[in-house]
């Protein structure tokens, strides 16, 4: 039975989420971790080689920084970083929208037991957050999309995504949306190369960023693409005052608002990663991403000044409030969990 754990203080959390070299802290880590500015640690493939590795290394970054958020890019499909010792290999999102076309309320319940699995898993060993879900509609043009998105039709991928929303809270794990307003009419990967998407403003809101507005308060975090947008600003969307307003101000968004990772290629429009934190903070950030590069991530922290004031302060509350606020169910008691078991079938059945 899970049992409610209310936080008693806000953890003074810093607006960068940094990663870690291995499969155990190092003492750079650990420095890096304890530093000021640091408010989240991401996970990677590398960082795992077993369950009760990775419960150790959670506990461990837990113990070095307490209250820090420790997150992953774990969606089920091809990006799912825990695939072994027990972790129940999850479908692509497009999978989920194919059963839609098939029948539409089993492909609800379904979202939700997806959902309930991905987050109760993680949760037994240690991790707050997944990055997850991908509202991009796919338009079978993005190849780093691709089958990551639910489906073409913007009323279908906001209904699926609020149905594994409500998977994901009822193991006590919030969610964010990417990739704002939407990465699946581009070609390019923004990994590698600066995107650029030619359209209107008109038609990215009433397709693309239309699942943003609709899922209202049950997006708990959101993170916008490294796109560029010409015919609306000539910054990419994360490092964009007039699409991160949008996004607070029109569509009413009070969650987190994190930067995807400032050493992709797409990042490199905004400059160094001095600037590009920056710049990605003042259009309304609330954290900053910095992954696979651990002399940036140095020189992020030794270079980025922030001054406390309202804003700042507002930012590390809405972190914390991202924060799992029941205690997690041990992987042995998850395994007895009728709810899981059930959600884990449907799950593996759409594998």
């Amino acid at each position: 039975m899970m049992m409610n754990m209310m936080k008693n203080s806000t953890p003074n959390l810093g607006p960068v989420m940094l990663d870690v070299a291995g499969t155990t802290l190092s003492a750079d880590d650990i420095r890096r971790i304890r530093h000021p500015l640091t408010g989240g640690v991401i996970l990677f493939a590398r960082s795992y080689e077993n369950r009760a590795q990775l419960a150790a290394l959670t506990a461990a970054i837990h113990a070095a920084r307490p209250g820090v958020l420790i997150a992953v890019d774990h969606e089920g499909g091809r990006v799912q970083r825990f695939k072994t010792d027990g972790f129940t290999k999850l479908p692509p999102m497009r999978k989920l929208g194919e059963l839609w076309d098939r029948d539409v309320l089993q492909a609800a319940k379904a979202a939700t037991d997806v959902g309930f699995v991905l987050a109760a898993e993680l949760r037994a060993c240690g991790v707050d957050l997944s990055f997850t879900p991908v509202l991009d509609l796919d338009y079978g043009e993005s190849g780093v999309i691709g089958d990551r998105a639910f489906h073409r039709d913007a009323r279908v991928v906001a209904l699926l995504a609020k149905s594994l929303n409500h998977g994901l809270a009822l193991a006590g794990m919030a969610n964010c949306g990417k990739h704002f307003p939407g990465h699946g009419f581009v070609k390019a990967d923004s990994h590698i190369a600066i995107p650029v998407d030619e359209r209107g403003l008109d038609e990215i809101l009433a397709q693309d960023a239309a699942p943003y507005d609709w899922l209202g308060m049950s997006l708990t975090g959101v993170m916008p693409a490294h796109v560029i947008y010409p015919k609306v600003d000539r910054h990419p969307a994360g490092f964009s005052k007039k699409w991160l307003s949008m996004l607070r101000n029109d569509m009413g968004f009070q969650g987190v608002i994190f930067s995807d990772d400032l050493s992709m290629e797409g990042a490199s429009a905004a400059g160094g990663v001095i600037d590009g934190a920056k710049a990605a903070l003042a259009a309304g950030c609330d954290m900053v991403l910095i992954c696979n590069s651990p002399d940036k991530a140095d020189q992020l922290l030794a270079g980025l000044n922030i001054a406390s004031n309202a804003a700042v302060r507002e930012s590390a509350q809405r972190i914390a409030a991202l924060m799992p606020q029941t205690t997690a169910l041990t992987w042995d008691a998850l395994q007895k969990d009728a709810r899981y078991q059930a959600a884990k079938k449907m799950a593996q059945s759409l594998v």
